[in-house]
């Protein structure tokens, strides 16, 4: 029963350009699940902002790929080995990791279980030796034989030893379904509270908090995590909402990085409003998270910081996939499936096989960000980014 209530959600593949009130159930778009609120924005153009990071006050674009100019495929090339290339780049890099999000993984549907392994050995057959891997939210819907699923999926496929979770809106799923498991909006929460939630998503990733940090090879990770859903408030919707201690804690946190020439990798399931590829379609009330205006504020101290977001699913080949605005945004897309723009002023579903994400190598001197076509095993030729990184006096 399930299964056909699930595949008559699914089968909705465009969005409503109308705006919704906060407390509206979210609606299906393929696998994933949104809120009807669609706020219109005015995308703001990357400015530079001098600091520690940028030598140039410009990102470049990679090294060309050597997919560069030539017609997408059709369907999956069965030998990866190709298209696994890496664009030429001197020297060797002294970090590598992926950063992919919105895998949503759900325990009924094989797709979801396809696809992240499709991902997790293609990113393995770019580099097996990758220093860490990230999923930057919505895991799962929540439910805890999707976190079943998940871990069974990421035993049977190769990926780095260290794994680094972060939360997404869908983790606070399992209040749209009835005890049954059934999809149930009219019953939300149906017992679930926001801080069940968390717990379920914390017994997973082994962290203690939604947000915290890690030092991988002398690199700052910095991860922050919505600590409310709808239950606390209906008017927060699927927008991140971040406490005063979690500000308080990231601005102490950052500290560590006033003296340092070094990028800092910060990850947040929501974007900031106004900013990369698909933030004037994504977000409820315009914002995405709800206090963005002081996360804003705090990250534009540090333009050495890259802040990675997620949740629009727009696909990386959009011109503002990567912006600078006192501080450089990337949007990170989705495995599960992208959207794009529909010509119209709305987003599509582009398809339900495309998958996409990033893959991030880290030199004394640069960072490479290179967004990855899963689908069909290639580098995407408009996604391959260049951020300089000032060298100390």
């Amino acid at each position: 029963m399930r299964d056909m209530l699930q595949s008559a959600v699914l089968s909705i593949t465009l969005f409503s350009g109308a705006l919704a009130t906060a407390a509206t159930a979210p609606f299906a778009i393929g696998s994933e699940l949104r809120a009807t609120g669609m706020g219109q924005a005015t995308l703001s153009q990357a400015s530079a902002a001098s600091g520690p990071l940028l030598s140039s006050e410009v990102v470049l674009p990679a090294l060309p790929t050597l997919l560069s100019g030539s017609a997408p495929q059709t369907k999956p090339p069965q030998d990866g080995a190709a298209g696994n290339a890496l664009p030429q780049t001197e020297g060797s890099p002294v970090l590598t990791f992926p950063v992919i999000s919105d895998i949503h993984v759900q325990s009924w549907e094989k797709a979801s279980h396809e696809k992240l392994v499709r991902v997790l050995n293609d990113l393995n057959e770019i580099n097996p030796s990758a220093d860490t891997l990230v999923i930057n939210g919505d895991l799962t819907e929540g439910m805890p034989e999707d976190y079943a699923k998940l871990k069974e999926l990421m035993q049977s496929a190769p990926h780095p030893e260290s794994v680094l979770y972060n939360i997404g809106n869908h983790e606070f799923y399992k209040a749209w379904y009835s005890s049954r498991s059934r999809w149930n909006p009219d019953g939300f929460p149906n017992g679930e509270t926001d801080q069940e939630s968390i717990s379920r998503f914390l017994a997973f990733s082994g962290e203690n908090k939604v947000y915290y940090e890690k030092t991988i090879k002398g690199y700052h990770f910095i991860f922050l995590g919505s600590e409310q859903y709808r239950q606390s408030d209906p008017a927060h919707a699927e927008d991140a909402y971040l406490s005063p201690e979690q500000l308080e804690w990231l601005k102490q946190t950052l500290k560590k990085d006033a003296l340092s020439n070094k990028p800092v990798f910060v990850f947040l399931h929501q974007p900031l409003p106004a900013t990369v590829a698909g933030t004037h379609f994504c977000c409820t009330n315009s914002r995405a998270v709800i206090q963005h205006k002081e996360l804003k504020a705090i990250l534009s101290q540090y333009p050495q910081v890259i802040y990675f977001s997620s949740h629009s699913h727009w696909e990386l080949n959009q011109p503002d996939t990567l912006v600078r605005d006192g501080f450089t945004m990337v949007n990170t897309a989705s495995v599960s499936e992208t959207l794009t723009s529909d010509g119209k002023g709305a987003e599509k579903l582009k398809s339900k096989k495309e998958s996409e994400g990033l893959y991030v190598e880290v030199y004394p001197d640069r960072v490479l960000i290179k967004g990855r076509d899963f689908y069909r095993k290639q580098w995407i030729p408009e996604a391959q980014f260049t951020v300089p990184v000032a060298q100390k006096k």
